[in-house]
């Protein structure tokens, strides 16, 4: 100590009197400057909180690879650890959910809450039925839905939950049984004010119907406390739409910020579900041709193209007899591609809305050779990291899920707030503020997205960022909490 203070003495006298020298040198020697953050620090960090996590790992980190440059050049958010609270979840809720079969057998199946932030808003996210639904799968959507709500402007928090139950194969009586202990649970940690989901994969109008009916069992009260429902207690028209009309009307904005419109571009989509069905429609009602679709045992491609038809076909076989796809390819006489997905077929335009995953970096490199012009995300997460680095290599506009297939949220959104103030609106006026809600998150990826050096607009980049910023403001007018 006495050695530190002589030497630190001498310094000082040896320093030219004049006051602006002494200010500079006192700077220098007394502050040290926050250290930058790397990606390589973070993602040890995240490991270490969130071990054997993958996919919350992957969601994050493509996250962080253009938000740490961002958050180094503004060290108002650097210095109060934003992005390390951003990534845990305000709570995390787990529970048993115990039901009866039709034959009197019971079983157990674990339900999950994850409340992620609720800075800007309520929570708000789907709930997930599905034999693969885990901690890790939640928690990389119910991230993703931080900035997606975001995008949208609209006053949504971010949740997601869920059971690893798969409705598939089980009667009315037996997901009825379910839903209702389902929510038995769920009841006490959800409301209009504090956290409001939706429905998501294996959760839909029937779902949501049997949940709600429990909640205002349970709670003896009408409220808003889920959104998804039918139109006769509550609903929202074009809700079941929402999804995928929006990634058709995101495509249309890329296109037509460049110059140019989905009208006449052969497009691929993914999936036969209800993004994919919707996605579908609205690519058609712009002039778009879509010649594929999908499940999980296959593909077929129509090269004729699909038309009302074929898609109420579609919409029958998957919604109502919950047939195989391979169904259509023997009435409609084309090629069914057993256990393969689409990214082979060439294309002007893709539209993967099927699963997360589901285009690997060859399938990239496939799209890009055959010409590829855009990709929309009507899924979460379908791209993998090295899938993504290739169009963006190739300068290839990519919009990922979290503007692209905004829209299902942006209508929950406008549920919540019909449910607020006792009133509905008409499938157009919907409509048309889903169209306005799309272009204005559309111009946030470009505001905070385009590389003016060789205008591109990068809407990975853009959407991460302009999701971040807002709620990142919102959590720092809280002070440190």
């Amino acid at each position: 100590m006495g050695r530190w203070f002589s030497s630190t003495l001498k310094d000082v006298l040896e320093i030219e009197s004049d006051c602006k020298s002494f200010t500079i040198t006192h700077k220098e020697c007394a502050v040290n400057p926050t250290p930058e953050l790397t990606l390589e620090h973070f993602h040890e960090g995240l490991v270490k909180r969130s071990p054997g996590e993958p996919e919350f790992h992957q969601a994050v980190m493509e996250f962080a690879e253009f938000v740490i440059p961002y958050i180094n050049g503004n060290s108002k958010y650097l210095v109060p650890k934003i992005l390390e609270r951003m990534t845990e979840p305000d709570r995390t809720i787990i529970f048993r959910v115990v039901w009866e079969d039709d034959n009197g057998e019971v079983h157990v199946n674990r339900g999950y809450r994850v409340q992620f932030n609720n800075s800007i808003g309520p929570y708000k996210g789907g709930l997930r039925f599905h034999h693969s639904v885990n901690l890790s799968i939640l928690k990389f959507l119910g991230f993703e839905q931080t900035f997606k709500n975001s995008l949208t402007t609209l006053p949504m928090g971010s949740g997601k939950g869920g059971a690893d139950f798969n409705p598939k194969g089980k009667s009315d009586r037996e997901v009825m049984r379910f839903c209702q202990s389902f929510m038995t649970e769920l009841s006490k940690h959800i409301g209009e004010n504090m956290d409001v989901p939706a429905g998501d994969i294996g959760v839909g109008a029937r779902e949501i119907s049997y949940m709600f009916g429990q909640y205002k069992r349970l709670k003896n009260e009408f409220t808003g406390a889920l959104t998804g429902k039918s139109i006769e207690f509550g609903g929202s028209l074009i809700r079941k739409e929402a999804t995928g009309y929006g990634c058709a009307y995101f495509m249309e904005q890329v296109m037509n910020h460049n110059g140019d419109s989905i009208k006449d571009k052969v497009c691929l989509v993914s999936g036969s579900g209800n993004v994919a069905q919707y996605a579908a429609e609205k690519i058609m009602h712009l002039g778009g041709k879509v010649v594929t679709m999908s499940d999980s045992s296959g593909f077929v491609h129509d090269p004729d193209g699909l038309n009302e038809e074929k898609l109420a076909y579609i919409i029958d076989l998957k919604t109502v007899r919950r047939g195989r796809i391979e169904e259509y390819a023997k009435k409609y006489k084309c090629k069914f591609f057993e256990e393969k997905k689409p990214w082979g077929i060439k294309c002007d335009l893709a539209f993967p809305c099927a699963t997360q995953n589901e285009i690997d970096e060859a399938a990239a490199k496939k799209l890009v050779k055959n010409g590829l012009i855009a990709l929309a995300e009507g899924a979460n997460m379908p791209t993998t990291r090295e899938a993504i680095n290739v169009f963006l290599d190739a300068k290839i506009p990519f919009a990922p899920g979290k503007a692209a297939n905004a829209g299902g949220v942006a209508v929950s959104g406008l549920e919540m707030t019909q449910n607020s103030i006792r009133l509905s609106w008409s499938r157009e006026e919907l409509e048309e503020r889903l169209k306005d809600i799309m272009a204005g998150i559309h111009q946030q990826c470009v505001t905070y997205g385009i590389e003016k050096e060789e205008n591109y607009i990068n809407y990975v980049k853009g959407s991460n960022i302009g999701g971040f910023v807002k709620v990142a403001d919102a959590m720092l007018a809280y002070g440190v909490i």
